[in-house]
C-alpha cells in the first residue's frame, strides 16, 4: 500500500526578518496548493490516451527487465488469438498489443491501454489454445475494467508536492507517477481479491464467447497449483494455495450455473506453434521481483534490499541490462 505524505516544510534562519503573519500565510498558500492537488488527483480522469501513454511506460520497463522473445511466429500467434478475444471485449477499438517475454517465469502482465505480456514460460506450461485464451481474457479484463488506475487511485499512492501543485504540468507529473507506482502494483500481481475475481469471471466468459472451451483458465490455475505445491512463499495469482483453490472453485460453478458449453481446445495448432515446454520451477532462477503475478517465483526481500542501492534513476534505468536491451532493440 501507498500512503499519500503531507508535504512538510522547514523555516530556515534566514527568514528570521519575515513578519511572522506574511511567513504563515506563505506556509498556509503553498499547504492549500498541495491539498488542491490533492484533490484534483482524487477526481482526475485519465482519457484513453493518457493511459495508453502510461501503460506504455509499464511496457517498456517489462520489456527492459525480461526482454522480447524473438520469435515472429510465436508472436503472431499469441496475438491472432488475443485479437480474437480483444474484438469481443467491452473495449474492442484500443490499440490491443501482445507481447511475448523472454522469461522462464510463468507469468502475465495487462498494462493499461491495452498492452498485454505473457512469458514464454507460461506458452511452454499451457497445452492448447483454450488454456491461453483464459489467461489472455483474463489479462484482458483487468484493461477493460481500469483496475490498475482504479488500485492507485483507491491506494492514495500518489503525493504531490507544493513545487509540483504550482506548476502548469501538474497532469503530466501526475501520469509520469502512476506509470511508477503502475509498473510495481503489475509487477508483483498487487491487484485486490476482487479484481482479481472479475477478471477471472469476466475473462472465462469472454473465451468462451469466442468458442474456447471455458475450462482453459482452471486447467491453468490446476497447473499452477501443481506447480507451486510445497512452496510458502507468495506464489502465482494468489498469496497461498488455499486461495488458488477457492479461485478454481468459483470458476468451476461459474462455468456450471452460466451453462457454457464452448468446446474448442485447438491443441493441434498450439503444439504446432509452441515447441517448449515450462522450466520446472526449482531450475529457474528466482526473481527478486515479478514472483507474484500469474506465476512463479518466491520475493526475497533481502535481495530486493541489496538490488536497492544499485537501482538507477528513472524508470527504464532501474531495470535494462545489455542482453535485455539487444533483444528490446530487436
Amino acid at each position: 500500500t501507498f500512503d499519500t505524505k503531507p508535504a512538510v516544510f522547514v523555516l530556515s534562519a534566514v527568514l528570521f526578518a519575515t513578519p511572522a503573519h506574511a511567513q504563515l500565510g506563505g506556509l498556509i498558500n503553498k499547504a492549500q496548493k498541495v491539498n488542491d492537488a490533492k484533490n484534483k488527483f482524487d477526481d482526475l480522469n485519465i482519457t484513453d490516451q493518457e493511459e495508453r501513454l502510461l501503460g506504455e511506460q509499464v511496457s517498456a520497463n517489462l520489456r527492459a527487465k525480461y526482454g522480447v522473445y524473438q520469435d515472429k511466429e510465436v508472436t503472431k500467434y499469441v496475438s491472432l488469438i488475443g485479437g480474437v478475444l480483444a474484438q469481443q471485449s467491452t473495449k474492442p477499438d484500443l490499440n490491443w498489443t501482445f507481447i511475448v517475454l523472454d522469461t522462464d517465469g510463468v507469468n502475465a502482465f495487462a498494462a493499461p491501454g491495452g498492452l498485454i505480456h505473457v512469458t514464454r514460460g507460461l506458452l511452454g506450461l499451457a497445452k492448447n489454445e483454450a488454456e491461453l485464451a483464459g489467461v489472455l481474457g483474463h489479462e484482458i479484463t483487468h484493461v477493460t475494467v481500469k483496475h490498475t488506475v482504479r488500485a492507485i487511485q483507491k491506494s492514495k499512492g500518489i503525493s504531490i508536492g507544493a513545487d509540483q501543485a504550482g506548476g502548469g504540468s501538474l497532469k503530466n507529473a501526475i501520469i509520469a507517477k502512476m506509470a511508477e507506482k503502475a509498473y510495481h502494483l503489475i509487477l508483483d500481481g498487487e491487484f485486490s481479491r476482487e479484481d482479481e475475481n472479475e477478471s477471472d469471471k469476466v475473462g472465462l466468459a469472454l473465451a468462451n464467447k469466442v468458442g474456447y472451451a471455458p475450462g482453459g483458465l482452471v486447467d491453468v490455475l490446476k497447473k499452477l497449483d501443481a506447480r507451486n505445491t510445497g512452496r510458502e512463499e507468495r506464489n502465482g495469482l494468489f498469496a497461498s494455495h488455499p486461495a488458488v483453490r477457492d479461485r478454481i472453485r468459483k470458476l468451476e460453478q461459474q462455468i456450471a450455473s452460466q451453462k457454457l458449453t464452448a468446446t474448442a481446445k485447438g491443441e493441434a495448432r498450439y503444439s504446432r506453434t509452441i515447441h517448449f515446454e515450462a522450466t520446472p520451477i526449482d531450475q529457474i532462477a528466482m526473481d527478486v521481483e515479478g514472483a507474484a503475478g500469474l506465476a512463479g517465483g518466491a520475493q526475497e526481500k533481502e535481495a530486493k534490499k541489496e538490488e536497492e542501492p544499485k537501482k538507477k534513476k528513472g524508470l527504464l534505468g532501474r531495470f535494462s541490462t545489455s542482453s535485455s536491451e539487444q533483444k528490446q532493440s530487436s
